[in-house]
């Protein structure tokens, strides 16, 4: 960092492929590694072959689990293609890598169309500023629907479409498709349509001179897409490789580093953390700006975080299914895995932020607890899970050594299946999951104050006042405090402030508290009989007597569940939403089949995957996203498990806490 280190002239462009379950996403990468020379022979899903999917546990199911990284390099530019999962259950792997993407190909089968996490996918991609085309797969497949489903696509996301395929023989083996170019009058004249509706300096040169130079429009379609304003659509089948070749062109055409600094300071973002057997921790990151070399010192931190960390790089590799290659230096626009960050997390800044902001963790709407096949490998299995915590934070470890309890979060009961395998493969070790518990959230019923005069037994003093106040849904948890120093120090604030959100991870019916707004409004400290630790003990105690004083509403998560079934079962779909306590829109009835799209208590949906399939005879389809938190009827919610004592038992509460700090130093 900071030597003068010559960066290679030629074009880089960070590219990901993003996909429903089951669209073709690695079949289509692995077609651009043949076509790029990076393989003799494309991999295949159904064989275990794919060099992205190179975990045994993909390989044995035939689904990605793990993002994965290939380079290859194509008409003079550097393609780094990042091969997302396509299952729901591990959208918040792919969630991480939108950060770094330059171009997103968004991957619609041309036989199911757009289903729930395709829309999940295209929302979270126009927050990122990655240019977007859509790729059109399965044209060959009997059933194939081009024009209904860019209808869809103009219906659900955008109009502002130009397709640049022309496609003879859908729906057959003799599909073919060929490239849509300005030098052809019909696609010049739908370019110049689209891109004039942005860009009025075209228009005017089609009206001055009565036509438009073909590289001009090419400028300005790269400028829309750019900008988001335009999105163009291929068309092809990735398992015969048809349109594939033609896919890549126009991505290396019209594709631009979109996110590099124009100047040289060093800027990136780690949007994956692996392990190493020998290097330990590796920190996947995608540079924006400046280069690094081995045994490099490069400051890194975490967005919202004042902390600058710093880490010497030991090694600079490049991943290639399960092999890995020394670069020695990275530049930027390239992606890499840097050796020697160990304290390195997902979502860590390097170098100056610049636009980057890192990237939210969505989060899991289910918790189990860890169960090892034996007690004495409890340890054992607590550290694998640390592990495999750092390189997936949605985990959400939480260790209770009191009741030696491992608790993680989850998606979906499929992760439960990698996860069994993962950990058999990687470490040795059985563990099976207690059944899924939905977790709920809590929210302040009415504005109210919370008052704790911590002053026995002595020496201690800790005086605090808490204003409780509920906000809208959504708004998670804001702090404020307006207190003198004078009364409270300004150091003794902060312990209020670090210790509210860990207190606030269980409320009066043990689930986390949400929505509202604590305001530290008074209280007092000692000059000689508070201690360093008094308010981290008292700020708990404060809170649940002001939770107390508030109640608190229960809520419960819904989905949306789009529901695709035989014409004749919609009756039956519909009593089954009803028995869930959902609520549906109006169905819609096409081709024999039935689509409902209805809002469901994810409590009481669990299992509604089986019962559909069992329903259906394996013809019925099911797709489900978040959808928000509700209020929780009365009666209908549950209460959760307390972990440690309450703070509303204030005896045992000081007892406990006082015993820990003096066994532990500060620990809580």
């Amino acid at each position: 960092m900071g030597k003068a280190i010559e960066e290679p002239e030629k074009k880089s462009i960070c590219i990901g492929l993003l996909a429903h379950v089951d669209a073709g996403k690695t079949t289509l990468t692995e077609q651009f590694l043949l076509h790029g020379g990076a393989v003799r022979q494309a991999g295949s899903v159904d064989r275990g072959t794919a060099r992205t999917d190179f975990l045994t546990v993909e390989q044995q199911r035939g689904i990605s689990v793990r993002t994965s990284t290939a380079v290859l390099d194509y008409q003079d530019t550097e393609l780094t293609l990042i091969d997302t999962p396509g299952h729901v259950d591990f959208a918040a792997e792919v969630e991480r890598s939108l950060a770094v993407l330059d171009v997103a190909v968004l991957i619609i089968s041309a036989v199911e169309g757009i289903q729930a996490q395709t829309e999940i996918l295209y929302e979270a991609l126009r927050k990122t500023g990655a240019e977007i085309v859509f790729f059109l797969n399965k044209i060959d497949r009997v059933g194939s629907r081009t024009e209904e489903i860019l209808e869809e696509i103009r219906e659900k996301f955008t109009p502002h479409l130009l397709l640049c395929s022309q496609i003879s023989g859908e729906s057959s083996r003799e599909c073919r498709v060929s490239p849509r170019t300005v030098s052809n009058p019909d696609f010049a004249g739908d370019v110049l349509d689209a891109v004039s509706e942005f860009d009025e300096s075209v228009l005017e040169q089609y009206l001055e001179q009565g036509s438009v130079p073909a590289e001009q429009l090419e400028t300005a379609l790269a400028s829309c897409m750019e900008k988001g304003q335009l999105f163009p659509v291929l068309c092809g089948s990735a398992l015969t490789d048809t349109g594939v070749g033609e896919l890549l062109n126009f991505l290396v055409r019209f594709g631009r580093p979109v996110k590099n600094r124009r100047d040289d300071a060093l800027s990136g973002v780690v949007y994956q953390i692996t392990h190493d057997k020998t290097m330990g921790r590796v920190a996947h990151v995608r540079l924006f700006g400046g280069s690094i070399q081995n045994r490099d010192t490069v400051p890194f931190f975490t967005p919202g975080s004042d902390t600058i960390q710093q880490g010497k790089v030991s090694q600079i590799r490049r991943y290639f299914g399960g092999r890995c290659s020394d670069l020695g230096q990275v530049h930027r626009g390239q992606a890499a895995a840097l050796c020697g960050l160990s304290n390195a997390k997902v979502g860590d800044i390097l170098g100056e932020a610049g636009d980057l902001s890192g990237f939210h963790l969505a989060a899991p709407l289910l918790r189990v607890q860890v169960l090892p096949a034996r007690p004495e490998e409890l340890h054992a299995v607590l550290e694998c899970f640390r592990e495999l915590d750092a390189e997936d934070p949605a985990l959400q470890l939480e260790y209770y050594p009191d009741e030696k309890e491992i608790d993680i979060c989850i998606t979906g009961v499929v992760q439960l299946e990698i996860l069994t395998a993962l950990v058999l493969e990687r470490y040795g070790l059985s563990v099976s999951f207690s059944p899924p518990t939905v977790l709920y959230q809590e929210t302040p019923f009415m504005p109210g104050r919370g008052v704790e005069a911590y002053t026995m037994p002595k020496p201690c003093w800790a005086i605090i006042e808490l204003d409780i106040e509920p906000l809208p849904r959504g708004s998670g948890f804001v702090y404020e405090a307006h207190v003198p120093n004078n009364q409270i120090f300004y150091r003794y604030q902060n312990h209020v402030k670090e210790a509210l959100p860990r207190a606030l991870k269980q409320g009066l019916y043990n689930w986390p508290v949400t929505d509202l707004k604590v305001t530290l409004s008074g209280g007092s400290h000692h000059t000689v009989h508070t201690h360093p630790l008094d308010f981290f003990l008292a700020t708990p105690m404060a809170l649940m007597n002001g939770l107390m004083n508030t109640g608190t509403t229960l809520l419960e998560p819904i989905q949306l569940m789009r529901i695709s079934a035989p014409e004749e079962l919609a009756g039956k779909l519909i009593g089954d939403i009803i028995a869930m306590r959902g609520t549906f829109d109006t169905p819609v009835i096409h081709g024999g089949t039935v689509t409902l799209e209805a809002h469901v208590p994810v409590a009481e949906s669990l299992d509604y995957a089986l019962r559909l399939a069992s329903l259906s005879g394996g013809r019925g389809i099911l797709s489900t996203r978040f959808a928000g938190y509700e209020v929780c009827p009365e009666g209908m919610g549950k209460v959760g498990k307390r972990h440690g004592v309450n703070p509303l038992d204030r005896e045992k509460w000081i007892l406990t806490q006082r015993s820990a700090m003096s066994g532990a130093g500060n620990e809580m």
